[in-house]
């Protein structure tokens, strides 16, 4: 069946895929073919406007996606710049990580030691300081204007660019009593040296001088002195004949904490029955709280030791400390004779890396390496004798060995102690 003239015709019929042109007139024949060229011709044009059509929608949709796209990333960047011009914010965290030393030496701390850290034994959070001494270049770290900024407290930390940088002072960095809280972050790149001269830094609650504060002085919360993140080398306090010892660091009073800190040949008295700590002197912590040390390091290498007559690397009388992931290597107790000294001799000589002496108090040792401390009279590692025998001593997950010279060594090598001194030893190799 086919239409002729725009009308169906159903005269006529045709065998299924085939015509028969016998049965047609010329005319008719004419008329046929030019109605079959028509239809051929449309049916090509409607499938190739169908193709094109779909070609355009296809782009459509591409343009469209790829519109799309570049919002998104138009938006992106917005978000991004905004977030990036955002003021930043240091959060807390349990476990802080100490910033990294990167000066000449042993770093700071016992590498193996993995005791946990107490909240109070962490640093101290310097984001908002509020003294910043330096510029931006080594040269623009002067000695002077730290000494201003200690005297006035507060948060202090240092710009001197990228490279380390040592500022040697004239004088002791002195802490006043009327502050209650004085924090140093040398920021892993300053060296405080004492230029073989001075002490370093020194707190006295007691000492009129820096102002009363209490009627107590002997025993006050504040200030609170905490140094992090910095080295102390060639302090030297024998020339002090008031306040002996400490050759770095002296205190008394308030309380104080030693956290990612490195100590180099610093010195005290070397003679006398009294005198101690190359590196540090501490006296009268509040309520008898403990001084904490964390992850620093006291010598560490050959050439770099404290000395002192007494507590080659700290000492203290009627204080207890918590030391916890650190090393004291390499330091002397130099004096002879002990504590009271004996006839002929000069005394001291004991301590060769730690000196206690007093009533009831407690050193607390914890992922710490004691090595290679040398003294002439007792207690190559450890001197702690407590005169009430109240005191006691806590050792965990620490290696003593290798200390060198004295005697006296009634319960561990290397460890001068009454035999009935309270102890507890866990995981610890003493030898």
């Amino acid at each position: 069946m086919i239409f002729l003239n725009g009308k169906f015709n159903s005269s006529k019929v045709y065998p299924k895929n085939k015509f028969k042109f016998s049965s047609m007139n010329s005319r008719e024949l004419s008329e046929l073919q030019v109605k079959r060229s028509w239809y051929y011709l449309l049916t090509v044009i409607f499938i190739v406007s169908v193709l094109l059509i779909g070609c355009e929608k296809k782009e459509d949709n591409s343009a469209k996606i790829d519109l799309k796209t570049k919002e998104n990333k138009e938006i992106t960047s917005k978000i991004t710049t905004k977030s990036s011009t955002k003021t930043p914010t240091i959060e807390k965290t349990k476990e802080p990580t100490p910033t990294k030393i990167i000066q000449k030496g042993p770093i700071a701390g016992n590498q193996n030691g993995k005791y946990p850290i107490p909240d109070e034994g962490k640093a101290e959070n310097v984001s908002e300081p509020d003294h910043v001494i330096g510029s931006g270049t080594p040269e623009s770290c002067k000695a002077e204007d730290f000494i201003k900024a200690v005297e006035k407290g507060g948060k202090i930390v240092f710009n001197s660019g990228s490279k380390p940088t040592t500022i040697t002072l004239n004088r002791p960095a002195k802490i006043y009593n009327a502050n209650p809280d004085v924090v140093i972050d040398g920021g892993g790149l300053i060296t405080l040296s004492g230029g073989n001269k001075n002490r370093i830094i020194y707190m006295n609650t007691c000492d009129s001088n820096l102002g009363w504060t209490t009627s107590h002085c002997q025993n006050q919360d504040r200030p609170r002195l905490t140094v992090q993140n910095i080295t102390f080398e060639n302090g030297n306090s024998i020339s002090e004949k008031e306040y002996d010892g400490g050759g770095a660091i002296w205190v008394r009073g308030g309380r104080f904490k030693v956290v990612n800190c490195r100590f180099f040949n610093n010195v005290c008295g070397n003679t006398g029955p009294d005198v101690g700590g190359g590196a540090i002197r501490v006296f009268s912590q509040y309520n008898g709280l403990p001084v904490y040390v964390v992850n620093s390091t006291f010598g560490g290498a050959e050439g770099l030791g404290n000395s002192g007559s007494n507590g080659g690397a700290i000492s203290s009388i009627g204080v207890s400390w918590t030391i916890i992931n650190s090393v004291f290597s390499y330091n002397s107790a130099v004096g002879s004779g002990g504590n009271p000294k004996k006839s002929g001799t000069p005394g001291g000589g004991s301590g060769g890396a730690i000196y206690n002496d007093g009533n009831e108090m407690t050193l607390s040792i914890y992922g710490t390496l004691i090595e290679k401390n040398k003294v002439n009279t007792h207690g190559s590692s450890i001197f702690f004798v407590t005169n009430n025998h109240t005191g006691d001593i806590k050792i965990d997950n620490s290696t003593i060995i290798n200390n060198i010279g004295g005697s006296w060594y009634p319960v561990f090598p290397s460890i001068s102690m009454h035999s009935d001194t309270k102890n507890s030893v866990e995981n610890s190799t003493i030898k």
